[in-house]
């Protein structure tokens, strides 16, 4: 039988994981520097390790893992939101990409948050290169895939019943 605080503890583990990829692999060593919208994908990536080590700490039961399952799955579900976009700006032809836009520093300290936000989200034409690829997907698929599998965790967290196989 398996814990509960167990599966928000590896959920945290993935997060730190992604985090530690991103940060030290790509980054660093591959030296391949963040777009704009792989920044808002680390910012969701972080938020949702918080709520996890949260929940693994709190170790709730009943409707305490009700609550983080809405939280772990509106979190991930805005993740997934901003890499699908990623993906998609990645599958435009080239005549199609946006140009170029400023860095997201300029962006933020020129615009109103919502502004700003509503230009990230736009993409650009840095956020089309694909620099990097594994089984035929790039960071930002990958990413969609594990911002899917928190979605699904949440979405057991919201539906499973007290008599589950998994212990609270």
């Amino acid at each position: 039988m398996l814990k509960l605080r167990t599966l928000y503890a590896l959920g945290f583990m993935m997060c730190v994981v992604m985090m530690g990829t991103a940060i030290f692999y790509f980054q660093r060593f591959l030296g391949l520097e963040p777009c704009p919208l792989c920044i808002l994908q680390r910012v969701v990536v972080i938020s949702l390790g918080v709520v996890l080590l949260i929940a693994a700490i709190h170790g709730p039961s009943g409707w305490g893992n009700r609550v983080y399952g809405g939280l772990i799955m509106l979190i991930a579900g805005s993740g997934a939101a901003v890499a699908g976009r990623h993906v998609w700006l990645q599958s435009l032809p080239p005549d199609q990409v946006p140009e170029c836009g400023p860095t997201l520093d300029y962006i933020l300290e020129v615009f109103p948050l919502s502004k700003a936000l509503q230009l990230v989200l736009h993409g650009s034409g840095e956020c089309a290169k694909i620099e990097w690829q594994f089984l035929g997907l790039s960071i930002p698929g990958w990413t969609l895939i594990a911002f899917s599998g928190f979605i699904l965790f949440g979405l057991m967290l919201l539906v499973r019943r007290s008599s589950s196989r998994l212990a609270p």
